[in-house]
């Protein structure tokens, strides 16, 4: 049996370096087709003592893994990094000593062109809610640190790490250019480790592993743009997801197998981008405007192929509906069309829950809580990760148009909360 293994396992990296060549000597047009990478993460035990040594070699590793993918046609958008909960190696530090910490970890991130989360400030309800207040002031003093509160769990709702949570968005709202620090920063309800998606991206684990989050919005616009009946749809979607991400699969083995890097898989999440919106797929499908009846059917039937595609997974591997890094729900967001009540409903058939949401710098902070508490509601009713990445706007009011300067956001009109 143990031979039957390992010849199968021999036999998938011969086929994954076969497609390595091929794919490197294809047209450019060719690899213009494939999904984008959106980010090779790398999962590591962070030891204070020794972290320049371990992000520098996590560093080699990644731009290793990022020519591979490079070479078989694919374009890599960003190296991360992901440690464990950052209260595990800040332990014993006084809070001085912390701040410069993470002041020196920020500017290595930034020589290093890397993004790093430091995992949550609040793994359980017990945790010292300190902890998320910390969160907020490294948050507001860097630019590549990213993290996140857990705010329910297969223990349920964790309430006063909700508490903790709004109180963070607020400190980032009103302490960050623009309110901006709040894209680094996510309440996360029974999501699992090893997301390659920051701020949702943790672990706990002894580190080296590695993830492969993708950008194919345009592969599922692909198939939706058919209209083909939906039990059609459903396996045209699996069909053709397995045969542009299966190379990705082959070749984070062959990684695994050449590093002693542990490969953990695709996040199949069709993360969209300004170039490639996963709501004009799921308009081109209904022949009509996201939000129309028959949305949340046509979401369900994405993460319903998604579930389906045999292929190594990790993550989330849902749909994600960013309202702000999309450039059709942002206009349906402006436009009146899609509303908070909306996206939640829709949290229950996807896989991000709200994310990137355009707030009134007015909410308080019990509006803000009552909000992750509904995420958090739903999450542990249906037993399914979901995530909030909420972006209040300090000094702007409902009716106001958001000003975020940062460039993969697109502005849009601010809605009254209800």
């Amino acid at each position: 049996m143990n031979f039957t293994r390992r010849w199968v396992r021999a036999a998938l990296q011969v086929a994954a370096c076969m497609i390595l060549v091929l794919a490197a000597a294809a047209p450019r047009a060719c690899a213009q087709q494939k999904p984008k990478i959106r980010t090779i993460t790398a999962f590591v035990r962070l030891d204070p003592g020794r972290y320049e040594q371990q992000v520098a070699t996590t560093l080699a590793f990644l731009l290793k893994a990022k020519g591979v993918y490079e070479r078989a046609g694919y374009d890599v958008e960003t190296l991360r990094l992901v440690t464990q909960p950052f209260p595990r190696f800040t332990q014993g530090m006084t809070p001085e000593a912390a701040m410069a910490f993470f002041t020196r970890l920020d500017a290595l991130a930034a020589k290093d062109g890397l993004e790093i989360s430091v995992g949550p400030a609040m793994l359980l309800d017990s945790d010292n809610p300190l902890e998320a207040e910390r969160l907020g002031q490294i948050l507001s003093k860097t630019t590549h640190l990213s993290g996140s509160v857990v705010i329910a769990g297969t223990d349920g709702i964790h309430w006063r790490a909700i508490h903790a949570a709004a109180g963070v968005i607020k400190y980032l709202e009103d302490n960050t250019p623009h309110s901006e620090g709040n894209l680094r920063f996510a309440a996360l309800a029974m999501v699992p480790e090893y997301v390659p998606f920051p701020p949702a991206a943790y672990h706990d684990g002894f580190g080296r592993q590695f993830a492969v989050g993708v950008e194919s919005a345009n592969v599922v616009a692909e198939v939706l743009a058919k209209r083909q009946p939906p039990y059609e749809m459903h396996q045209a979607l699996v069909a053709q997801l397995e045969n542009s991400l299966d190379s990705i699969d082959g070749l984070g083995n062959i990684l695994d197998d050449q590093t002693g890097w542990d490969f953990k898989g695709i996040d199949l999440s069709p993360a969209p981008s300004k170039d490639a919106s996963i709501g004009a797929a799921i308009e081109a499908a209904l022949g009509a405007k996201f939000g129309s009846p028959g949305t949340l059917s046509t979401v369900a039937l994405i993460s319903g192929a998604l579930g389906d595609i045999m292929l190594k997974k990790t993550g989330l591997s849902g749909v994600l509906l960013p309202v702000l890094e999309d450039p059709v729900l942002a206009q349906r967001w402006d436009e009146g069309a899609l509303s908070l009540e909306d996206l939640l409903a829709y949290s229950a058939v996807c896989g991000a829950g709200l994310d990137a949401v355009p707030l009134p710098g007015d909410a308080t902070q019990q509006q803000l809580e009552r909000i992750l508490g509904d995420v958090a509601s739903l999450s542990v009713k249906l037993s399914k990760p979901l995530t909030a990445r909420l972006l209040p706007v300090a000094g702007k009011r409902a009716g106001d148009r958001t000003d975020f300067a940062d460039p993969r956001l697109i502005n849009a009109m601010l809605q009254p909360l209800p």
